[in-house]
């Protein structure tokens, strides 16, 4: 190790809205209340002999940026606490988390299975960026158990899921999944992207590791991109923090400040949003112009059930709904009418912010995938996802009006 670990795992007593606070490394000889921020790229050593043995691995100490900073320790470390995981390690953005996970654990060879129905970038990464390696893989029915069962191979070595998912918020079986990976001698790694440790926290259902993109609800306003794996502690240091420190894969320390103080008021949001999407989905359902809803949170999801079991009662801030249209062509008019309507809500493809954010995945996030592979996750060109944020809803509720009440206009 070549930058100080403490162990993240703090006393029993302490509610993980308190660790979401308090988690983080030691004071500086300054006493500051609110966690430092350390820009710097290098650090200055005691004397010759430390460097060198900080630089072999046998002393604890920063050394160089990429292999480790303060201000990054501790949003790692407070990640950690609140996954329930043994260790944490910070990347630049999502994408890379997903990137390092397969750098680190695949070979030529191996096999790897996942949702259909995960991230766009994801589908393109495993399916044709690590294929060119060597790596082959299988990609199955999200919330299909037995399709994940028959495209397991001897060669498996890594199970992905994403739940909820973006944007129809599917929800898998994480113990089950957990289960066949584990008897056939492979990780499960799952996205918490949407959930967050404030709702779920798959390694309580035997998940292996825990993949985050911190641009999304842990920093919960959208000014920095960031990323995280939540793993054991062996995971993380002997094959992912290696990869890391060779490819550089690692997140600024100021990105890092940013996500860290955004942790702290993670519990409060997410479960204010939730609250505000279930409100929404369940307005929705009653519009002439929606033919369908999909949010967790409503006794008419399929897995809402699971999804109340696995994310502490709540459905999340994340919801879809599809309209009603006759053709392709008249669905991608209609949704674009919706959108462009829009005076208050934001016409963006990100989520996670405060603010309230509205996107069409077929075209957007989901816009590089082929028809195929668009219809086999049941993106289709009506679909219009809503990232919930804290506006006043009547104000939501009107501004969907707008595009909603003078779709027979078009």
């Amino acid at each position: 190790m070549s930058r100080p670990t403490t162990d993240p795992s703090p006393p029993a007593a302490l509610h993980r809205d308190t660790l979401a606070l308090r988690t983080a490394v030691e004071r500086s000889q300054h006493g500051e209340h609110s966690e430092a921020l350390y820009l710097s790229s290098g650090f200055v050593q005691p004397s010759a002999a430390a460097a060198a043995r900080r630089f072999a691995g046998e002393e604890e100490g920063y050394t160089y940026g990429r292999s480790g900073n303060p201000t990054v320790t501790s949003f790692e470390q407070r990640l950690a606490a609140l996954e329930g995981s043994q260790a944490a390690l910070a990347t630049a953005s999502g994408m890379a988390a997903f990137t390092l996970v397969c750098f680190a654990l695949l070979k030529a060879g191996d096999h790897v299975v996942y949702s259909q129905s995960m991230f766009g970038s994801t589908l393109k990464l495993i399916g044709a960026e690590f294929a060119r390696f060597g790596v082959a893989s299988t990609c199955v029915p999200q919330t299909d158990l037995a399709a994940w069962r028959q495209a397991m191979r001897p060669e498996t070595r890594l199970l992905l899921a994403e739940t909820p998912t973006n944007p129809l918020t599917e929800v898998c079986d994480i113990a089950a999944l957990a289960e066949l990976a584990h008897k056939a001698g492979a990780w499960l790694a799952v996205d918490n992207c949407l959930a967050t440790p404030a709702l779920q926290r798959p390694l309580e259902f035997g998940a292996d590791l825990v993949l985050h993109s911190g641009t999304k609800y842990l920093d919960g306003q959208g000014r920095v991109m960031a990323g995280a794996v939540c793993a054991s502690a062996e995971l993380i240091h002997q094959r992912l923090l290696p990869v890391q420190k060779n490819t550089g894969m690692v997140l600024s320390p100021f990105n890092a400040w940013v996500v860290l103080k955004g942790l702290e008021t993670l519990s409060l949001r997410l479960r204010a949003q939730s609250a505000q999407a279930l409100a929404l989905a369940q307005w929705l359902q009653t519009h002439p112009a929606v033919a369908r809803v999909h949010y967790p949170g409503l006794p008419t999801h399929p897995q809402h059930a699971l999804a109340m079991r696995q994310m502490d009662g709540c459905g999340g801030a994340v919801l879809s709904f599809e309209l009603h249209a006759s053709s392709a062509e008249q669905a991608r008019a209609r949704a674009f009418h919706v959108l462009d309507a829009l005076q208050v809500l934001s016409l963006c493809t990100n989520l996670g912010d405060t603010k309230t954010l509205c996107a069409h995945p077929a075209s957007t996030s989901h816009g590089k995938l082929s028809e195929a592979q668009r219809q086999a996750a049941g993106i289709g060109q009506g679909l219009i996802r809503v990232a919930v944020g804290l506006e006043h809803m009547p104000d939501i509720e009107a501004d969907l009006l707008r595009g909603l009440d003078t779709l027979d206009a078009l």
